[in-house]
């Protein structure tokens, strides 16, 4: 499993803002490309972004479910990107102060083709990407605070 933790100088409800604004993903998820329409009640679990994923025009529609919801502090999803499969990406953010938030993103394959690739290989795919996505994560949440 993939795990990464960023510090965001930011409160929990602010980092929480954007991760339960699912428009806003196109604008720090690494690979995703455009949000085309986004379940109303997201982040209640069954909803689903439906993004697009890669550079034009080698775009591929899929969705993102989410599977276990509890605001402020965790968010569950499952993420798909078919024909390379799906994966669980769960998000934990924790208080360090009123300023302060970790957040820990862990991200596994459990579905499709990827799920041969031996987990060291999956983990140096999937590192350096969740690493940038908590960058960007870290800059919208400290610009809503």
């Amino acid at each position: 499993m993939a795990e990464v933790t960023l510090n965001i100088e930011a409160p929990v409800a602010h980092v929480w803002d954007v991760l339960a604004d699912g428009w806003s993903y196109a604008g720090w998820v690494v690979g995703a490309s455009h949000i085309r329409d986004v379940d109303t009640g997201w982040p209640k679990p069954g909803t689903r972004i439906h993004h697009s994923v890669g550079p034009w025009p080698l775009v591929i529609q899929d969705v993102t479910e989410v599977v276990r919801c509890e605001a402020p502090r965790l968010l569950e999803l499952d993420a798909r990107l078919w024909p390379a499969g799906a994966a669980r990406i769960t998000f934990t953010l924790r208080a360090l102060s009123e300023s302060l938030t970790e957040v820990r993103m862990a991200e596994r394959v459990v579905r499709g083709p990827s799920t041969i690739l031996p987990n060291v290989v999956q983990d140096l795919l999937l590192t350096p990407r969740n690493k940038e996505t908590l960058q960007r994560l870290d800059d919208l949440a400290r610009g809503r605070s």
